[in-house]
């Protein structure tokens, strides 16, 4: 490891040695804060599995229903059946705090005629309805999912950033500074030995 370019001083190295403390306190939080946001990632990871595959799952079968629906029926009637909604669906955005990173908060609302089903039951078949039920209900899941994938890759890309600070002090500025100091105390010495080494010529040429 290269030595800082630094005047060989009492005074340099006390600034140093600050400097070390500094860095390597600065070193252990950002270690172990870059350990609980790896821990609480793993935690949201497996939610936006679980989330994802329940998703999955649920629009498919909601999405098999409504192929089903209009295979059996005229398509311009399942589209006219549908084209006005029965319930309105408001997201509301905001933010809330993990390990000090700003992540997204998704508030659902919704209003509605009383029944999710915009059309009469006599015009369309029971494959429609469980299309349009299997939808209404995944909905809410689609939108935690956004929420928490979202989460996901922001806390993904602060642990690599944190990774990448806690390799440069551990691998670069802790063994310069740690380097530099030790190659100011040999400075030093030496100074100390040959001022001492004069001083004994000097006695010797006095008492002689």
């Amino acid at each position: 490891m290269a030595v800082m370019n630094v005047n060989p001083t009492r005074m340099e190295m006390k600034r140093l040695q600050a400097r070390l403390k500094t860095a390597t306190r600065g070193h252990k939080l950002l270690k172990d804060k870059t350990d609980e946001m790896i821990r609480r990632f793993i935690t949201l990871a497996e939610e936006n599995k679980r989330l994802r595959l329940d998703a999955e799952r649920e629009l498919c079968r909601a999405l098999s229903a409504f192929s089903e629906a209009k295979a059996t029926t005229d398509a311009r009637v399942v589209e006219e059946a549908i084209l006005m909604p029965a319930r309105k669906v408001t997201l509301t955005c905001s933010k809330r705090k993990i390990m000090g990173i700003d992540v997204p908060e998704i508030q659902i609302s919704e209003t509605s005629s009383g029944d999710i089903y915009p059309y009469s039951f006599l015009s369309v078949t029971e494959q429609l309805d469980d299309s349009v039920r299997g939808l209404s209900a995944v909905l809410v899941k689609l939108v935690k999912l956004a929420e928490t994938e979202k989460t996901c890759n922001m806390l993904a890309e602060e642990i690599e950033k944190n990774k990448r600070r806690v390799n440069a002090l551990e691998n670069i500025m802790i063994p310069q500074l740690s380097e530099t100091i030790k190659y100011i105390k040999m400075k030093l010495d030496e100074s100390e030995r040959a001022a001492t080494v004069r001083l004994m010529k000097v006695k010797t040429i006095l008492n002689s």
